[in-house]
């Protein structure tokens, strides 16, 4: 079968494909194609060449097309293309474990390959469960998540999440899933500049929570430190650190869904080390290989990992659970690669350096026409739109539309803009991304 050129894609050969996240009916009228990238833009089949403001999908974090990756992921797939980890295994799978958990905050020395954010949600989940099983405490089933929450479309990390048009068609997924309130508070804390100042008493819901259900029911909570995928929401002050304490109150795991903020999106390796709280367990994807390759994981406490070792009688499957990608080489190869590009070029204090011209970037678009909030940590931030959500989104999707067609890919996200660009921007780039926004809102 010959290779499908541009100039022979139409709405027949767009047909099979089934798109993900995406209104296919829509797209196919008018596809938006992608047929290159490199360092920070992407290129379009039609020469439009678009400044990548969201790394992709919130992972090319050394920009794309980094030839490091690239040759490693060449070298890889010609030396060793498979190999299952099931009772066997590859050096890169252990050499990557070992150069992750260097990096991981202190006390997470165990990984767990998976081959996306959804299967790291779901992992770090069966992760929880098998936990208190083995202590004895198989009643600890409850997961608690946080409305707003994103973790993925497995039926664990969807059940947890509490993003309400995510869950519709698929019925009453996983049973005693309950979610905390969310901590966007905008009567308090709109346009702070990182955490705002406003709502660590927004925790002690969790506290309440643990009143009726019994603390003795719950396995896991599961939060992502900056819930990114609804709009970029800060933790205030203070609600993390509350979190860990009445978890560990009262023997409850403690699960951070980095799979957006971990590998320097904040300045540092994880949103653990940003904030100074350790979770039981961290999930990562995305950024672990720079997008380059698809991979997950999971960071484990050596708690979790002793005790399920211990537990286990001798020759039995210590937790039954895996892929049949998980560890794949070419993977690891772009992971290890990866890991080297961020630590050997300094990307996570490239990052730490500039975040003060990306706040100020971002807050300067404040008073323009439609503007209700900004939030911004790291290299995140969220610009939220329009006085209700309906009207909101309208304004969100024309301002996406504006900055497109003149050369800059930002993400509508309901009524909000989000913005996650390659940890390598630089301030030029930075002010092309914020006065093409700024233009568009001035045509609101």
């Amino acid at each position: 079968m010959k290779a499908m050129h541009m100039q022979q894609l139409n709405a027949n050969s767009l047909e099979s494909y089934w798109m993900p996240f995406t209104v296919n009916r829509d797209f196919k009228k008018k596809p938006q194609i992608i047929t290159g990238a490199s360092g920070m833009y992407y290129h379009m089949s039609d020469g439009h060449r678009l400044l990548d403001g969201i790394a992709g999908l919130w992972c090319v974090n050394a920009g794309h097309g980094h030839p490091k990756i690239v040759e490693a992921i060449q070298k890889q797939a010609a030396q060793l293309d498979f190999a299952s980890s099931f009772g066997l295994g590859h050096p890169l799978a252990f050499e990557y474990a070992s150069r992750l958990t260097a990096v991981a905050p202190e006390g997470l020395d165990h990984v767990f390959f998976t081959n996306s954010g959804s299967e790291a949600t779901d992992t770090a989940l069966k992760l929880a469960l098998a936990y208190h099983h083995a202590r004895g405490e198989g009643q600890r089933q409850r997961i608690v998540g946080r409305q707003r929450g994103y973790h993925g479309v497995g039926f664990g990390g969807l059940s947890a999440a509490g993003m309400g048009p995510h869950k519709k068609q698929f019925g009453m997924l996983l049973p005693g899933a309950a979610h905390m309130p969310h901590t966007h508070d905008p009567a308090r804390n709109a346009f702070s500049r990182g955490q705002p100042d406003h709502g660590a008493e927004i925790a002690d819901a969790l506290e309440q929570m643990l009143q009726t259900f019994d603390p003795s029911t719950v396995a896991a909570v599961i939060v992502e430190p900056i819930a990114a995928s609804t709009g970029v929401l800060i933790p205030p002050v203070g609600y993390l650190e509350r979190l860990r304490k009445i978890c560990t109150r009262h023997g409850i795991l403690l699960i951070f869904d980095e799979v957006v903020t971990g590998f320097g999106r904040l300045g540092r390796p994880f949103a653990a080390d940003r904030f100074g709280v350790t979770p039981d367990l961290i999930a990562i994807a995305k950024g672990m290989t720079n997008g380059a390759v698809p991979m997950g994981g999971v960071i484990s406490s050596n708690k979790i990992y002793e005790t399920l070792m211990e537990i286990a009688p001798q020759g039995a499957v210590e937790f039954s659970h895996g892929y049949t990608y998980s560890g794949h080489p070419l993977a690891c190869a772009a992971g290890l690669a990866t890991l080297n590009v961020y630590l050997d070029e300094g990307v996570f204090e490239k990052a730490a350096t500039i975040e003060p011209v990306w706040q100020e970037q971002a807050h300067s678009l404040k008073g323009l026409p439609g503007v209700v909030d900004i939030r911004n940590l790291g290299l995140l931030a969220g610009i939220e739109l329009g006085e209700d959500v309906a009207s909101g989104k309208v304004m969100a999707k024309k301002v996406y539309e504006f900055c497109f067609e003149r050369g800059v890919m930002v993400r509508p996200v309901a009524n909000t803009i989000v913005l996650s660009p390659p940890l390598v921007i630089s301030e030029t780039e930075i002010d092309m991304l914020f006065s093409a926004i700024a233009a568009g809102l001035k045509t609101l």
